[in-house]
C-alpha cells in the first residue's frame, strides 16, 4: 500500500469512497490496513456510498466538523475540521475539495477563509487539498493574506501533482498558520503512486509547536 511505504501520522484524501447502504467502502480497508482512527465528511451520495474528504490519523481525533462550500446547481463540496491531539497540544487540520469554475472557488474560497479564521478554533492550523487552481488565482490570494503558504520548489524540481502519470497542472496546495516549520516535501512518483490515484501525493513534513 502506498500510504504504508510513506508511513505518514496525518493523511487527507478527496473523493474518497466512505460506508454506506450498500457496505464499507475505501475509507473503511485503508484505515484498518494502516491502523489509523479516520473521520469523514461527505459532500454528497455515490451509488449508495457517502462520498467526500477523509481525514485519517495516528494521533487521536478529538473533535470533528465540517463546512458546507457547495455554489449553486454545482456538483457539491465541502471542507472538514479534524482536531487532532498531538500530546502537547491539539493542531486544527482543514481538508477540502475547491470547485473546477472561476466564480464557483471566488465564492469558496471566501468561505473556506472564514471558517478557518474563527476564533473559536484555537491553536496551530494547516490547510490542505485540491483547490483546483493551476494557477495563482483568487483562491490562492485569500488563502494566502492570512496563511503561510508551503513552497515546494526547495525540495522538488517541478511542483505538477495532476494527472498522476503524465503531471502537468498543481492543483494541490499545504497552508498554515502558528507554530508550524517545514522540513521536507516530496512528491512521490512511483508506480505504486501513480496508480494510487489521479493525482500524485504530496507529502509535507512539518514540526508542529505547542
Amino acid at each position: 500500500m502506498l500510504f504504508g511505504a510513506i508511513e505518514p501520522d496525518i493523511i487527507a484524501l478527496q473523493e474518497a469512497v466512505g460506508p454506506g447502504l450498500a457496505g464499507p467502502g475505501h475509507v473503511e480497508s485503508i484505515g484498518a490496513a494502516l491502523g489509523m482512527g479516520w473521520v469523514m465528511a461527505p459532500a454528497r451520495e455515490w451509488r449508495r456510498h457517502q462520498f467526500g474528504n477523509v481525514v485519517l490519523s495516528r494521533h487521536s481525533i478529538r473533535d470533528h466538523a465540517q463546512h458546507d462550500l457547495s455554489w449553486k446547481s454545482m456538483e457539491p463540496r465541502c471542507v472538514q475540521r479534524a482536531e487532532i491531539d498531538l500530546g502537547p497540544g491539539r493542531l486544527q487540520f482543514y481538508n477540502t475539495h475547491l470547485g473546477t469554475a472561476f466564480l464557483e472557488r471566488r465564492y469558496q474560497a471566501r468561505r473556506l477563509a472564514a471558517w478557518i479564521h474563527d476564533r473559536r478554533a484555537t491553536g496551530p492550523k494547516i490547510v490542505v487539498g485540491d483547490f483546483n487552481e493551476w494557477a495563482r488565482a483568487l483562491a490562492t490570494d485569500v488563502l494566502a493574506e492570512k496563511l503561510e503558504s508551503v513552497d515546494v520548489f526547495p525540495w522538488v524540481r517541478r511542483r505538477r501533482t495532476y494527472p498522476g502519470f503524465f503531471p502537468l497542472l498543481h492543483l494541490d496546495h499545504v497552508y498554515y498558520r502558528g507554530a508550524v516549520t517545514v522540513r521536507h516535501v516530496e512528491l512521490p512518483k512511483t508506480r505504486l503512486a501513480k496508480i494510487a490515484s489521479d493525482h500524485l501525493p504530496l507529502v509535507v513534513d512539518v514540526r508542529v509547536a505547542f
